[in-house]
C-alpha cells in the first residue's frame, strides 16, 4: 500500500510538472522562436533615436522573427567597439566617424544602410557667448562626448572653414549634461546634433536662441548616422541583417510621418522623455533623411559618393589616402535598394 502510494504521488507530481512545462510554454505564446538581438542607439535615447523604439512597439523587430533589447548609446567610437566586442549586434553611428576611426584601427564592423542622408553634427552655443560664425570658434570651450561624432570629425570641418582645430579645446562631458553645461557659461558651445536645438534652447532658463554652426552645411558630401554590425554577421547571415534593417527601416519611416506618436512611445519606453521636444527633434530630421535621388529607398547608400568621402577625409588627413575602399565601409549587397 505505501508503495502504490508513493507511485501514485509521483505521478501526480510528473503530472503537474508536465502541466506547468506546457502552460510555460503557452506564455511565451508567439514570442518563442525569435532571435534575441541587442541594439545600442548612437547617442543617449532623445528624440532623435525614437524610431527604434517606434520599430519595437510595432511589432517590426517581432514580424521579422527579433527580440530586440534596445540600450543607449554613447557615441560612435563606444557603439563600435562594443559591436564589434559582441556587446551589441547593431548600433547606429555617424559614418564620418566611422570612416576616420577605421582609419585609424581595424574593428570588425561594416555598415549596412543610412538612417540620415546628410550629416546632422554641428556645434551648437547660444546668443551672446561669442560664437557666430566658426572662425569665433577658436580659443572657446567646446563641451563634448569624447569620440563623438562632433568630435571626431572636427578637423574635417575646421579645415574646410579654414580654422585650426588644435585651438578649439573640446571639453569631457556626458551628453545629458551638455545643455545645462552651455546654460550656465561653463562651455561657450557644445558637440550636438542640429535636431537637439529644442533640447538646448528648453534647457536655457533665460531664453536665448541658439547659434547652429552645421557640418553638413560646409561639407554637404558628407552622410550622417549608418546603421552598424559586426562583419561577421553580416557575411554569415546577410537575411537575418536585412530584416532587421528592413524592420528598423521602417520604424524610422513611421518616426519622421508622425513625430507626435513617435514621441508618445519614446515617452512609454523612456519615462523622462519631454514628448514636446522629441517630435521637434523628429521634425528637424525629417529632410536629413531623405535620399538625394528620388528614385532611393530610405537607408540607401551610394557606393561612388562613400569613395567622395575618403577622398574628402584623405584631403583632410582625417585618413591616410588609400587605406580604405568603400567594401571596407559598408556591405553594399545588404544595404537597402529601389
Amino acid at each position: 500500500m505505501r508503495l502504490r502510494r508513493s507511485v501514485v504521488a509521483l505521478t501526480a507530481v510528473l503530472g503537474l510538472a508536465l502541466v506547468s512545462a506546457c502552460n510555460s510554454g503557452n506564455d511565451k505564446g508567439s514570442d518563442s522562436g525569435l532571435q534575441k538581438v541587442s541594439y545600442l542607439t548612437s547617442f543617449g535615447q532623445f528624440g532623435r533615436e525614437a524610431y527604434a523604439y517606434v520599430a519595437l512597439e510595432k511589432g517590426y523587430f517581432k514580424d521579422a522573427g527579433f527580440d530586440v533589447k534596445i540600450s543607449p548609446g554613447s557615441g560612435t567610437v563606444d557603439v563600435m567597439k562594443q559591436v564589434a566586442g559582441g556587446q551589441a549586434d547593431y548600433g547606429i553611428g555617424d559614418f564620418t566617424a566611422i570612416t576616420i576611426t577605421l582609419g585609424k584601427q581595424k574593428l570588425p564592423v561594416t555598415t549596412v544602410g543610412m538612417i540620415h542622408q546628410k550629416s546632422l553634427a554641428a556645434i551648437v552655443s547660444l546668443e551672446g557667448m561669442g560664437i557666430k560664425e566658426p572662425k569665433d570658434l577658436v580659443g572657446k570651450n567646446i563641451g563634448d562626448q569624447p569620440g563623438s561624432t562632433n568630435q571626431v570629425t572636427f578637423p574635417v570641418y575646421a579645415q574646410r572653414v579654414k580654422i585650426d582645430d588644435k585651438k578649439v579645446n573640446f571639453v569631457p562631458a556626458p551628453p545629458p549634461a551638455l545643455p545645462q553645461l552651455l546654460s550656465t557659461g561653463k562651455v561657450q558651445g557644445i558637440g550636438q546634433f542640429v535636431v537637439g536645438v529644442p533640447l538646448v534652447e528648453k534647457a536655457d532658463k533665460d531664453g536665448r536662441k541658439a547659434v547652429v554652426l552645421p557640418y553638413g552645411d560646409v561639407l554637404p558630401e558628407l552622410y550622417g548616422n549608418a546603421i552598424l554590425t559586426r562583419s561577421d554577421l553580416a557575411k554569415e547571415h546577410p537575411d537575418q541583417v536585412k530584416k532587421f534593417t528592413g524592420a528598423l527601416l521602417k520604424g524610422l519611416q513611421d518616426a519622421i510621418n508622425d513625430p507626435a506618436a513617435a514621441a508618445e512611445i519614446l515617452k512609454k519606453y523612456v519615462p523622462t522623455t519631454d514628448v514636446g521636444v522629441a517630435k521637434q527633434e523628429l521634425e528637424r530630421m525629417k529632410p536629413y533623411t531623405v535620399p538625394a535621388n528620388s528614385g532611393d529607398p530610405l537607408g540607401a547608400v551610394d557606393t561612388e559618393r562613400v569613395q567622395k568621402i575618403l577622398d574628402i577625409l584623405g584631403g583632410a588627413k582625417a585618413i591616410t589616402p588609400g587605406t580604405l575602399k568603400p567594401a571596407d565601409l559598408v556591405t553594399v549587397d545588404l544595404a537597402p535598394k529601389g
